[in-house]
């Protein structure tokens, strides 16, 4: 029986603007690496945390990697305990999925641990479990695609892989700077128009139907988020500049990433995702802000083992 295992979960994209929630897709890049060990004590444990500039919880109920195993313990009634180490190789506060990449690595390497691996969906309760303690919510828009890889709609219970047009890139843009995700949802608070949750729903589906019928057209009508961006735009130094740097080179559409700061634009095509990012980081260096920015299928990948 394998005693120790380690897995790799990439970043994301949560919300994909129009998808509060409940959309998201990986990218390939940056990803935070969870070794897991089983141990004989009954319980769950955090030996260690590197590369984070932030001070994350070593207490396993706090910590998402932590509490995504314990949920799992729980369910399965294993018999044995699991020590957590975690290297972030995701910026804390960066709206790039780093709360729930921790949480879904560490699940990936657990389950490899277990007699008979589970599938996939069904350490979908356990991410959501440890996503809980980062965001205050159990939302799935970051541990779905993490999971799954690629272009993902996830519901309270489930989880559904969307299908892309060939080609279709993102260009993901971070700045430095940190939005925390309970700073942004605090944001969100206070009463919305009905008109405007129907031109969300309008967008949002069809920016699912462009995609299920390969319909770039379609696609860019929908990008369009007019409901959760324009409340939390404020928080982002130069957000309207970086956005209109990425219409003005072609994206389909751009918003923002998460909670935020990061931006992202989707383009039909890798030529066009390089020159939106450039575009993009020469924005917010307008604003005083220096960037890191990524290129990525739309169709990124899943989180993986790698030892």
């Amino acid at each position: 029986m394998k005693q120790i295992a380690t897995a790799f979960a990439p970043a994301s994209v949560g919300n994909v603007g129009v998808g509060f929630d409940i959309l998201g897709h990986s990218i390939i890049g940056p990803g935070d690496r969870v070794t897991v060990r089983r141990i004989a004590e009954p319980t769950v444990r955090i030996a260690a945390i590197r590369g984070s500039m932030a001070l994350l919880p070593f207490e396993a109920e706090h910590n998402t990697a932590g509490a995504a195993l314990i949920a799992m313990r729980a369910a399965l009634a294993l018999p044995f305990g699991l020590e957590i180490e975690i290297d972030k190789g995701i910026p804390f506060g960066s709206g790039m999925g780093g709360s729930a990449a921790s949480a879904v690595a560490a699940l990936v390497a657990a389950n490899a641990l277990l007699d008979r691996a589970l599938p996939r969906e069904l350490l979908y309760p356990f991410a959501l479990a440890g996503e809980a303690v980062a965001s205050g919510g159990r939302h799935g828009d970051n541990v779905g695609p993490m999971l799954l890889g690629g272009l993902v709609l996830a519901t309270a219970d489930q989880l559904v892989r969307i299908p892309v047009p060939h080609g279709l890139h993102c260009a993901l843009v971070h700045p430095h700077a940190v939005v925390e995700t309970r700073e942004a949802r605090a944001a969100l608070e206070g009463s919305y128009a009905l008109p405007d949750f129907v031109a969300q729903s309008a967008n949002l589906a069809m920016l699912l139907a462009g995609c299920h019928g390969n319909n770039i057209g379609l696609i860019r009508a929908g990008l369009h988020d007019v409901l959760v961006e324009p409340r939390r735009a404020p928080l982002i130094k130069g957000f309207a500049a970086v956005k209109q740097a990425a219409l003005d080179a072609g994206a389909l559409g751009a918003s923002i990433s998460g909670a935020g700061p990061s931006v992202f634009a989707w383009c039909a095509d890798e030529r066009l995702a390089k020159m939106a990012a450039d575009r993009m980081r020469a924005a917010f260096a307008g604003a005083h802000l220096g960037s890191d920015a990524w290129i990525s299928p739309v169709n990124g990948p899943a989180a993986e083992l790698v030892a």
